[in-house]
């Protein structure tokens, strides 16, 4: 791959997580109207089947969203690393080695929670296709087990964007145009997830 390709499928994979932390921050205000319609005071559900429903299809709406970048992943994390090395000290903020560290666990964990999925897809015979139980249970497991992983990304993938665009704006003469930070991602504390 030469130096331009690379820079083209970096750019390509950072758009794509933008796109990506907005669609997550969307899913999960939609599940937080949800839940909070359809819970009494005490944080329960009004009906148990009807929220596990709407949960699982958070999780699998999260993990949708999430596939465009799934692949490029460990790629984002790696070359956030190797921009971090090269930023000066000034430019660092220190919460993003934090934020990269638990990246890269939550896309190994992404990456190993789908690999078993896999594994066991390929054991179940093949008149078992989506829409039967024994093919949907063991994904919407898979997604759900997920879920916390792909909300870290949520969480904490803007710090790979920034990262970028520190870097972009240390260095004289720019190879690549900045992405867009979402507004208010680092003034507003992160509200906890449910």
């Amino acid at each position: 791959m030469t130096n331009a390709d690379f820079h083209s499928r970096h750019q390509h994979l950072l758009h794509q997580l933008a796109l990506y932390l907005r669609e997550a921050e969307q899913i999960l205000a939609a599940w937080d109207t949800y839940s909070d319609e359809h819970t009494g005071p005490d944080g329960w559900p009004h009906d148990e089947g009807a929220y596990g429903f709407r949960q699982a299809q958070r999780d699998a709406d999260t993990w949708r969203s999430f596939n465009r970048i799934r692949s490029g992943a460990g790629d984002l994390v790696a070359t956030a690393e190797a921009q971090l090395q090269k930023l000066p000290e000034r430019s660092v903020h220190h919460r993003w080695a934090w934020q990269i560290g638990a990246l890269r666990t939550a896309q190994e964990r992404i990456g190993a929670l789908q690999s078993e999925w896999l594994a066991l897809r390929a054991t179940l015979p093949q008149s078992v296709r989506p829409g039967v139980e024994e093919y949907d249970g063991p994904l919407a497991e898979r997604t759900a087990e997920a879920w916390h992983y792909l909300d870290e990304w949520a969480l904490h993938g803007q710090a790979v964007l920034d990262i970028h665009n520190a870097l972009r704006r240390s260095q004289s003469r720019p190879a690549t145009a900045p992405v867009a930070a979402l507004p208010g991602r680092d003034s507003v504390p992160a509200k906890p997830r449910r």
